[in-house]
């Protein structure tokens, strides 16, 4: 993105009839970071949790304008170091990648992880060898702790960068 935003997003709550994009976000070119694609069982179970994350939410992500679905995004409670944070991660249908949508949609959840309080900071974890999502931390305004192993999904450990915005500053 170069400082101007052609398209905005917007965040809509998590609903039954979302299933389709979980189906969509499982495929192997988009779980490539993520340890694979899921079994339908496993993405059933998921999609159940997605409507229920409390505290935290899930959101499809819209194109503002035409209300096109591109993409998914959310936070969730992480125990992290000696404390409680809000995590969040997002896929992209591949369509709609490369245009700034994933930093957009992750500086829209900073606001609504913000507004939900309870946490001081929000962090994502994308492994070191996925440049497309530590760009997106980047342009989203997050600050880089790091390298951390991380274990994501269970019992698969990789090295990830520790990114974190804090919400308690003054919102830039």
């Amino acid at each position: 993105m170069d400082g101007t935003e052609a398209e905005r997003v917007r965040l809509v709550a998590w609903s039954e009839g979302d299933f389709w994009l979980l189906q969509r976000n499982n495929s192997p070119e988009m779980t490539e970071h993520l340890g694979g694609p899921e079994s339908e069982e496993k993405l059933a179970a998921r999609h159940l949790r997605y409507q229920e994350v409390e505290p935290g939410r899930m959101y499809r992500v819209e194109l503002a304008e035409s209300g096109e679905t591109v993409g998914s995004i959310g936070f969730w409670e992480k125990e992290w170091r000696d404390g409680t944070v809000w995590e969040t991660g997002w896929g992209v249908l591949p369509e709609f990648q490369g245009r700034g949508l994933a930093a957009a949609a992750a500086r829209e959840v900073v606001r609504a992880a913000r507004a939900a309080g309870l946490h001081q900071y929000l962090h994502a974890f994308p492994g070191v060898d996925h440049p497309a999502s530590n760009a997106v931390c980047r342009k989203a305004g997050f600050t880089l702790l790091g390298p951390v192993e991380f274990e994501y999904p269970k019992g698969h450990w990789a090295t990830s960068n520790d990114w974190r915005v804090d919400l308690r500053a003054a919102a830039g």
